[in-house]
């Protein structure tokens, strides 16, 4: 796994953790990477990941519902669900990981950690999210900007 995507999975096993504990996020974090050792600028990446997606777990969530209305957001598997949020957080709200390699990343851990229909699930969903990233980019910090 590259050193990038190891951080991405330790953030997506660290999101899944705190959606299903609601344990606070830095005891998560320190916990898992105590368990998975890596260099220093990739627990920071993995930890802006965290810190960046689980305050605005619910706003990222409505726009994940928006793109598949077929799927009710509280049906969407928590792995699924953690997977999108971490991609749309990363080319939508950070704004520095380029939509194409957010989205294969996504897939990646998609077919790692998901059942067999969640990468085409993850595919669709985030395509159709990145045809929206400006509009989603703004909405996010108007949102934010409003809970400061």
């Amino acid at each position: 796994m590259k050193p990038r995507t190891k951080a991405r999975s330790l953030a997506l096993q660290a999101l899944y953790e705190i959606d299903l504990t609601e344990h606070p996020a830095g005891i998560v974090l320190d916990a898992r990477f105590a368990e998975t050792p890596m260099e220093a600028r990739l627990e920071d990446f993995a930890r802006q990941i965290v810190i960046g997606v689980a305050p605005i777990r619910d706003e990222l969530d409505q726009f994940i519902a928006d793109h598949a209305p077929e799927w009710p957001i509280d049906q969407v598997a928590s792995i699924d669900r953690n997977l999108l949020r971490i991609a749309l957080w990363e080319f939508a709200v950070k704004g520095e990981t380029p939509i194409k390699v957010a989205i294969n990343e996504a897939i990646e851990l998609a077919k790692k950690y998901g059942s067999d229909t969640t990468p085409r699930f993850i595919n669709g969903v985030l395509g159709s999210l990145a045809e929206r990233e400006n509009d989603i980019r703004i909405a996010i910090k108007v949102l934010t900007s409003k809970s400061d």
